[in-house]
């Protein structure tokens, strides 16, 4: 009875061995391999889906599950720890920060990209190039017509303008708020849809419209889904003021910001081990993702690095 005892002693210590080194199982994913969910802004949808693509093909135990949705509802994922990483139109503020260090969590803000806030109108649309005050005073409601060539022969119901954003909880809509109004509400002829492409089929249908989109959603020239999208609607050039040039959001005036609506993108990782979305970040942070950056028509963060030999002989 007493080796009976004994064994059933020694098996509970060897269960209770087993079980505390269970709870203290260490995480199995690495920067190249194992699973990560991530949420990216639905503005980054195009460029995104090449990066997860590639960085796959290359890591191929890695595996990043990727939701794509508006900005506000991205920062709720990462707060309550659904996600580990998002990519965002901008850093995360002081407010968000605090909320994270009172859980003794840090997280790490990587700056990827600039890109720009675009502006599109139908084909049939005269009116090309506007300014950026221009731009308010129609966000505002205090100018509210199209002002086309023969307008007096127009009645003015069929001349009235109409915002379409993509989504209310986007980047757009909050960079549009927050930089150009200051928090000013919308007029009430704005409205919003759910997604970019949405924003695009609308505007290509109604002439009184401007739609307002990331411009990584037309800016990859070699992208067959961006050809259809252009020809479907016309992109409106921008003037800081009235003695500047109008440009459209291509990737030089974005760069000099003679094009006025730029923004910086972000990648925010909670995840401050080696694990895989600190890899994935490492990634689209480095030379390839930098690269195929550059090749969407945004700006890179860190321009890459071209090699040229000089033969001096």
């Amino acid at each position: 009875m007493l080796q009976l005892n004994k064994y059933i002693c020694a098996l509970a210590a060897i269960l209770f061995f087993y079980s505390c080194t269970e709870d203290k199982k260490e995480p199995s994913d690495t920067p190249t391999s194992g699973d990560v969910n991530i949420v990216v802004d639905q503005s980054y949808q195009q460029l995104f889906d090449t990066q997860i693509y590639t960085f796959q093909s290359l890591y191929q135990n890695a595996k990043v599950h990727a939701v794509y949705l508006p900005e506000n509802e991205a920062i709720e994922r990462l707060i309550d720890d659904s996600c580990k990483v998002v990519v965002m139109g901008r850093d995360l503020t002081s407010e968000e920060r605090k909320h994270f260090e009172k859980a003794n969590i840090y997280p790490i803000s990587t700056k990827i990209a600039e890109d720009a806030v675009a502006f599109i109108i139908n084909n049939e649309n005269a009116d090309t190039a506007m300014t950026a005050e221009k731009i308010k005073s129609i966000l505002l409601g205090t100018d509210s017509l199209w002002h086309w060539p023969m307008e007096k022969t127009i009645p003015a119901e069929q001349r009235k303008i109409t915002i379409v954003f993509d989504n209310n909880g986007s980047a757009n809509t909050r960079y549009m708020k927050d930089t150009l109004l200051k928090g000013h509400a919308f007029t009430k002829n704005a409205f919003a849809v759910k997604t970019n492409p949405e924003v695009i089929d609308y505007v290509s249908k109604n002439k009184n419209a401007i739609g307002v989109i990331s411009v990584n959603w037309i800016s990859d020239r070699d992208d067959s889904q961006v050809l259809n999208f252009l020809k479907k609607i016309k992109v409106l050039q921008v003037s800081k003021d009235a003695s500047s040039e109008p440009v459209k959001p291509y990737q030089a005036y974005i760069k000099t910001k003679e094009y006025p609506f730029t923004r910086n993108v972000f990648m925010i990782n909670r995840q401050t081990r080696a694990g895989l979305g600190m890899g994935f970040v490492s990634f689209v942070a480095g030379d390839k993702g930098q690269l195929m950056i550059l090749k969407a028509g945004l700006i890179p963060a860190i321009a890459p690095v071209r090699l040229v030999e000089v033969n001096t002989k």
